[in-house]
């Protein structure tokens, strides 16, 4: 199985690629889509087509997607909500299924520990995924998502159900 996580932000959206094996990860790719113009409008395009490029280029059976939480400014939150619905969207029109996890999920299904600190989770990634050349904080955040969307559909029995998926996809 092959899974997509993705860490949605307006400026930088973190990306990774990871195979699953039973309870074998490997690293396949990961990166960040940089936003690109000056209005809002202009920057999510560019993120939906960028997005949408690793999509094909990758072909991921599942995908993965951190939850945004609200902060101190309510503008930022809104951006970066707009951001996250790119995130969701890109996969949904492929005809894949996503899961959504809180940030402190991730870290605890990663690190061990819901408030881990961003260095301890780049180096769990590391060390569950030996050879990836992480590509920056927030690529290393995305693959630490993938990591999480496969330790909770192995476990869920959701495995299965994203392998038919895959499998109906490709015969289509």
């Amino acid at each position: 199985m092959r899974v997509l996580g993705i860490d949605p932000g307006l400026r930088n959206m973190g990306w990774g690629v990871i195979d699953v094996d039973g309870s074998r990860l490997s690293h396949v790719a990961n990166g960040t889509c940089h936003s690109l113009g000056k209005d809002l409008g202009q920057r999510l395009l560019s993120l939906h087509e960028q997005l949408t490029d690793i999509v094909h280029r990758y072909r991921p059976d599942t995908a993965a997607v951190e939850q945004t939480f609200v902060n101190k400014d309510g503008a930022g939150t809104l951006k970066l909500g707009q951001a996250r619905a790119i995130a969701l969207l890109v996969p949904a029109q492929a005809g894949i299924t996503i899961g959504e996890y809180a940030p402190n999920s991730v870290k605890k299904t990663v690190v061990g520990v819901g408030h881990a600190a961003k260095e301890q989770v780049q180096h769990m990634v590391k060390m569950q995924l030996p050879g990836a050349d992480l590509t920056g904080p927030d690529a290393a955040d995305a693959l630490a998502i993938a990591i999480c969307h496969a330790h909770h559909t192995a476990s869920s029995g959701a495995l299965a159900i994203a392998m038919a998926a895959a499998d109906a996809r490709a015969r289509a």
